[in-house]
């Protein structure tokens, strides 16, 4: 049984990288899009600039499949399956936490400052840089949660 505790454990990890950063991506783009929605009802012109601020909290949920995908092909679930001790399962847990954590609370406050941008665009669409780039900044936030999380496995299997 403990045998295969390792494989269950890396898989358990691959699920968590995965599903918070996707539901925090889901929620924000449901969030930017909502606000979205009357802005360009009213003038379909500002439709590009919006889809821009739509996109930016799809990221997260990007960056936890890939680091998700890492760890099911670092033990072989899409090849050859690999033999993982216990330690390894644990680590490839543990790696997808910053990216699970960080994924689905940046997704959120990415929106947030994206909703707001969306009432810039529909003010001032000439504005909208400004918006975009606020919202890109809480990005980086994402971004160092993926590199953790990636860097981490990469490195499990020299344990």
């Amino acid at each position: 049984m403990f045998e295969k505790m390792g494989i269950v454990l890396a898989i358990a990890g691959a699920v968590v990288a995965a599903l918070p950063a996707s539901i925090g991506s889901s929620k924000g783009v449901g969030m930017v899009s909502e606000a979205s929605t009357p802005v360009v009802i009213e003038d379909p012109s500002k439709f590009s600039r919006l889809l821009i601020l739509q996109l930016l909290p799809g990221t997260q949920g990007l960056y936890g499949f890939v680091v998700g995908i890492m760890i099911l092909n670092g033990i072989g679930v899409l090849g050859t399956l690999q033999p993982v001790t216990g330690i390894q399962g644990l680590a490839y847990l543990v790696s997808a936490i910053p990216i699970a954590a960080g994924g689905w609370l940046s997704a959120i406050a990415q929106a947030r400052v994206a909703v707001t941008g969306v009432s810039i665009v529909s003010k001032n669409p000439a504005q909208s840089s400004k918006a975009i780039i606020s919202a890109t900044l809480v990005e980086f936030y994402a971004l160092l949660s993926f590199i953790i999380s990636f860097l981490m496995v990469m490195n499990i299997n020299k344990i």
